[in-house]
């Protein structure tokens, strides 16, 4: 069954430049505001119901915050900004361990920065291409065609999406990589470690407004956040021998097991969990020697996920579809050729990121008791003002 009933679609067919997206994440989204910027008309298919609104908290600065600059974002973003607030390391029973005042973090990251809840980048993403996009939810791919000229999907209710170039924005667990460049467990890395994350439905009474607990033990980490209701929220990790079996055992008995032993805003947190809003999965790295084939591109999490232990994925995601798109602009109708120097220029970043994020699994999942103490001196020292200068300048480094 072929399937164009909307204004989008009929208008795609005169045009004769349609990008046809899978994923309505950030990638995805981003992707399909840059490639309408360039004139092209964008259909997004989503296997989830409806929109995400959860997710837990990201750091846009950087390449990151300049990609949303020139998307037109950072208007609508900063409305959504965190901002900065102060971090408290904890013991295992709540009690107070270390204080890093807000002005401390905004010392060293700088004024291009923005704090976000997943949800709200995607939110904004999807307020900017609301009016032009044809957005299909609860919708999976089933096949994937290519000839010469174009690419043709096959959607589970039989509709036919004819299109110049497909993006595979599809995260982690990638449909669209799986049909055309082999099964997840050629690409995935596993890195040994859980995550999990939900918002709170009403504020941690344990914990005062403005301020975000953080327990960091051997192997696991536990961050609840008091940000005002419908703002708060929770934040696991730990690591896991058999990503699987924690996987098998879900969300809600795996993070009791693993963080039931703690108190303070930990317990509260975990009383309010919630199956309907929680992310949990293992953590891994998409490792990919090369993101396109033909006129089929992966992008975002499905090409290269770095995990939150790089803590850049959004960036990332909004980055890569800003280069795309100048990427195809470049190149015209050579579609491969644009996908080409588009992986050329992004692959050292993503190289980078993912290299920080296996040297930064111990920050989250110390491997023992002196790690957590020799994390928590550092901790201490970059309060001091020339370690926080030597702080802001190796951000800056890493930034650039």
């Amino acid at each position: 069954m072929e399937a164009f009933e909307s204004a989008a679609h009929r208008h795609a067919e005169a045009s004769g430049r349609r990008a046809l997206i899978v994923g309505a994440g950030i990638a995805g989204l981003a992707a399909a505001l840059r490639l309408h910027q360039q004139g092209w008309d964008v259909v997004v298919v989503e296997r989830a119901p409806s929109r995400r609104s959860s997710g837990y908290l990201l750091n846009l600065h950087g390449p990151g915050y300049a990609a949303a600059e020139r998307l037109g974002l950072v208007p609508a973003l900063t409305r959504r900004d965190i901002g900065f607030f102060t971090s408290v390391l904890v013991h295992a029973d709540g009690r107070e361990k270390l204080r890093i005042p807000a002005d401390v973090t905004e010392a060293a990251v700088g004024k291009r920065a923005l704090s976000l809840f997943r949800g709200d980048l995607e939110s904004a993403l999807y307020d900017a291409v609301a009016d032009f996009a044809d957005i299909r939810f609860g919708t999976t791919l089933q096949a994937i065609a290519q000839t010469p000229g174009e690419v043709v999907v096959t959607l589970d209710d039989g509709t036919r999406l004819r299109g110049e170039l497909l993006v595979g924005a599809d995260g982690v667990h990638s449909r669209v990589r799986e049909l055309v460049f082999g099964s997840e467990p050629e690409y995935f890395v596993d890195l040994g470690h859980m995550v999990g994350a939900f918002p709170l439905r009403t504020v941690p009474e344990q914990i005062p407004e403005g301020f975000g607990t953080t327990y960091i033990g051997p192997g696991r980490t536990a961050a609840v956040m008091n940000l005002g209701p419908e703002r708060s929220s929770a934040f696991f990790t730990y690591r896991s021998p058999d990503p699987q079996a924690e996987l098998s055992l879900d969300a809600g008995p795996a993070l009791t097991r693993a963080f039931g032993d703690l108190g303070g805003g930990v317990a509260e947190a975990l009383h309010q969990f919630d199956p309907a809003t929680v992310y949990f999965d293992s953590v891994g790295q998409i490792v990919m020697d090369r993101w396109s084939h033909d006129r089929v591109v992966l992008l975002g999490d499905a090409a290269w996920c770095v995990t939150v232990f790089a803590g850049y994925g959004a960036a990332l995601a909004l980055d890569g579809a800003d280069r795309l798109g100048t990427a195809l602009a470049a190149h015209g109708d050579d579609i491969p050729a644009a996908f080409a120097a588009w992986e050329t220029s992004l692959r050292p970043e993503v190289h980078k990121r993912q290299a920080l994020a296996r040297k930064g699994i111990s920050r989250f999942a110390p491997p023992s008791r002196t790690h957590v103490w020799a994390g928590e001196l550092m901790l201490r020292a970059i309060q001091l003002p020339g370690i926080r200068t030597l702080v802001r300048r190796s951000i800056q480094r890493a930034n650039n």
